[in-house]
């Protein structure tokens, strides 16, 4: 059985973000009780760090997290901006972008999408305590902007469904381990600073009859043809390219 520690953010002498009376630490035990009722209906073993009003520092929630040994580790957080009412939507914050944590970023925020909310996307923030001294894969979800009059009136209305949006993003990513992306040889016929060349000579293979594209990446714009799981098929595409008077080499 998968095991899931989530942890409402801030707490007791902590209050977050407050706005108009309105404490972050409140919300984020709310929704955290919320998306731990839902998968442990779902067979999913929960803890938690907190159930009621009481302060752990980061390093503190870190360590009960790792001694739990969960399999993720879920923070939840609502975010703030420094003027009222100029944030809005939810993002998702991970020490990388890669793996299993990139990955259940994506899912939740793309469930979470789904409620109405702005998908601000997932966000890189090494620096965060709950995320580099956990020992499992770790998110903090930023379930809107508690300084935003509209998120506060959406979070309150759809509360069980932003609940339930979480819940699905972490059930798709324990439901299936991250793919490795599939390794692509490419054959290069061309790199060129100036877009209008490169768009040129894709022009002139395909009017020879081959699969040609321009892909942008370190400053120049690079001349392709073909996109093959398998090297022999690059190397056969290398070889009727140099035939008709191309210059090439592949990569990958």
């Amino acid at each position: 059985m998968e095991k899931i520690i989530i942890d409402a953010g801030h707490g007791g002498s902590d209050p977050g973000t407050v706005y108009n009376g309105r404490l972050e630490k409140n919300d984020n035990l709310r929704l955290a009780l919320a998306v731990g009722n839902i998968l442990s209906d779902h067979g999913v073993d929960v803890s938690y760090t907190r159930t009621t009003d009481v302060y752990h520092s980061p390093y503190e929630k870190a360590m009960i997290g790792n001694n739990s040994n969960a399999d993720l580790f879920i923070s939840i957080h609502r975010n703030a901006a420094q003027k009222p009412n100029t944030g809005t939507g939810i993002e998702t914050l991970v020490y990388a972008d890669k793996g299993i944590a990139g990955q259940l970023a994506r899912n939740v925020n793309r469930e979470l999408e789904t409620t109405g909310f702005q998908n601000r996307g997932v966000i890189e923030r090494p620096e965060l305590t709950v995320l580099n001294r956990t020992v499992m894969p770790a998110i903090l979800i930023e379930a809107g902007f508690l300084n935003n009059d509209s998120d506060n009136q959406r979070f309150d209305a759809n509360l069980n469904q932003i609940a339930k949006a979480i819940a699905d993003g972490i059930l798709a990513t324990l439901g299936s381990e991250p793919s490795k992306p599939e390794k692509l040889y490419r054959v290069q016929v061309g790199a060129y600073k100036n877009k209008d060349y490169a768009n040129r000579l894709a022009d002139r293979l395909k009017s020879d009859g081959f699969s040609a594209f321009v892909a942008y990446r370190d400053g120049y714009y690079r001349v392709q043809a073909g996109a093959f799981t398998n090297l022999d098929n690059a190397v056969n595409m290398e070889r009727q390219l140099r035939r008709a008077g191309y210059d090439t080499f592949i990569t990958s």
